[in-house]
């Protein structure tokens, strides 16, 4: 059963459908759905992705639709006797919003949010009933939660909730139908609902009732972003829903409707009503979207990025140094993307905000060459300042902000190694100040390759490839994943007879780069060494 706008177009497409025995109409299954999540690994293409069907197939309403009753029913033993126990209170249960977006997308998790008629006491009343553990720290908004079997499950009432267009926090309104708790919703697309009825027949099987009030399965197979309002008042009342549009962009490669990027750019300086903190849990979902280039750049077209991100959009106004690229700016959305391509365990935050971080210190090195040109020395130095102080302002944690630094900070050592043999101290130390991030700094310098000229960029790579041949020799040889002195510390106080003090960490420190820079030495030269430093120090 469909309900809503969408409800006549979807059943004029069932006899088609019906028809096409590669596909399964809503509750008739016949085959042809595939699991989007098989794609070839580091794609990029929502299309292939997600396995979209083309847009103007007269049956994609109805593959989507079936593809969501195909992930829904394989819940149906777990969810079937909660449907129930909201029936018998008289009640409807909703899976709602994101949930359903996903199933049509076969991407189902295992957080599932439902809408319901019941006020919250009943609700936590059946959730006590049927969950393992429950939750009802939201439960003045609407909201208790639970968990059974693995799934989280949310169950919120039907809300109709009023802005003062000056907080992003409403005051909360309990409505009476689907349909105005839809339409309050931020994107069209997060506005479906299938209504779970279990069976009449008692057995362990769900009817399922799809409720499109606003068109948003059409905007789904658009791939669009659009609000059920204006996005003029939609964003007015909670100014997230901006980076919320850029988040959806990245994760989910659709494009925001006209009206709504020129919304998010009227409105961008709305966005200094949202707390810090839930800027930074947002930029954080856009960063480890499927195309996080895609978010940055819709955030710095609409001039949000200015607000919350400001070292980015100023890439803008520089060229690079070999004047090979439009600018800065697009040179570090593509290193964002070639870095992405190179993830071999999933996303990985620190090294995006690297790549997208790396260059944001050359306007403020940028000096012009006599004859032309412009260079950009020591932008790394400055770049890797301007990226903590900017993860800071967004209260990132302190391991992310210093790991993320110290990779723009040594994204240019690899430089030097082009214009000579580095010796193996040199090597060394690359290694030692790279320490646990080297596997990332390897992927940030190979991402960090974006000209145009193929024989330069072959040999930049093999350049690469020759360090980290360097390194796994040395590596064989030596142990550089924990140099450390030749002598420790305990070693060091009783050979210069010191107490514990910074004398002793002095002394170990030149130990430290005197290994890095010999290599291991026997233990009668590391003491010959430490006292000749002693002498020449206190001499």
């Amino acid at each position: 059963m469909v309900s809503g706008r969408g409800s006549r177009v979807v059943l004029e497409t069932l006899l088609d459908c019906l028809l096409h025995p590669g596909w399964f109409a809503w509750g008739c299954k016949v085959g042809r759905v595939t699991n989007p999540m098989n794609s070839a690994k580091n794609s990029t293409d929502p299309a292939e992705l997600f396995n979209l069907p083309e847009k103007g197939d007269p049956t994609a309403f109805i593959a989507l639709l079936a593809r969501a009753e195909s992930a829904v029913g394989e819940l149906a033993s777990l969810l079937g006797p909660l449907a129930a126990a909201f029936v018998a209170e008289g009640e409807s249960l909703y899976l709602v919003g994101g949930p359903v977006r996903d199933a049509m997308l076969g991407r189902l998790g295992h957080d599932l949010d439902f809408t319901t008629s019941a006020r919250p006491e009943t609700i936590k009343a059946i959730l006590t009933e049927w969950g393992e553990a429950v939750w009802d720290t939201g439960i003045e908004f609407g909201t208790v939660s639970t968990v059974k079997q693995g799934q989280q499950v949310e169950v919120t009432t039907f809300r109709a909730d009023l802005y003062d267009g000056v907080t992003r926090n409403p005051e909360v309104t309990f409505g009476d139908t689907i349909e105005g708790d839809l339409v309050r919703r931020d994107f069209r697309a997060n506005a479906m609902a299938i209504e779970l009825l279990p069976a009449s027949d008692g057995s362990a099987t769900l009817k399922l009732d799809f409720h499109d009030p606003v068109d948003g399965l059409k905007d789904l197979l658009d791939r669009t972003l659009d609000t059920p309002q204006a996005p003029e008042v939609s964003f007015r009342d909670d100014p997230l829903r901006m980076l919320r549009a850029a988040r959806f962009v990245s994760q989910l490669g659709f494009t925001v409707s006209p009206r709504v990027k020129q919304a998010m750019t009227d409105m961008a300086e709305e966005i200094n009503r949202i707390t810090v903190e839930r800027v930074q849990a947002e930029l954080d979902k856009l960063m480890l979207g499927l195309q996080p280039w895609e978010g940055i750049d819709l955030l710095v077209e609409t001039g949000l990025a200015a607000h919350i991100l400001p070292e980015v959009p100023a890439l803008k106004l520089e060229r690079d140094e070999h004047m090979q690229h439009k600018d800065v700016y697009a040179h570090s959305l593509t290193v964002l993307r070639q870095a992405t391509e190179l993830e071999e365990e999933g996303p990985d935050l620190k090294l995006r905000w690297a790549a997208l971080m790396h260059d944001i210190g050359k306007p403020d090195t940028r000096e012009l060459k006599p004859g032309g040109g412009v260079s950009f020395h020591h932008h790394e130095v400055v770049g890797a300042k301007l990226t903590r102080k900017r993860m800071r302002k967004l209260k990132y944690p302190k391991h992310v902000i210093e790991d993320v630094g110290q990779l723009v900070y040594l994204h240019m050592r690899f430089h030097g190694f082009g214009e000579g043999q580095w010796t193996d101290s040199a090597v060394r130390r690359y290694v030692t100040d790279a320490g646990d991030l080297l596997p990332r700094l390897h992927k940030l310098v190979r991402a960090d390759c974006t000209t145009r000229n193929p024989k330069k960029a072959a040999r930049l790579q093999r350049t690469y490839d020759q360090l980290e041949e360097r390194i796994a020799d040395l590596s064989a040889k030596e142990d550089l994943a924990r140099v450390r002195p030749d002598l420790d510390g305990n070693e060091i106080m009783q050979i210069l007879d010191l107490k514990p003090g910074p004398e002793v960490g002095k002394a170990w420190k030149y130990m430290k780069d005197l290994r890095l820079e010999r290599g291991e030495l026997d233990h009668e030269e590391a003491v010959a060494e430490l006292k000749a430093w002693w002498e020449k120090e206190n001499g």
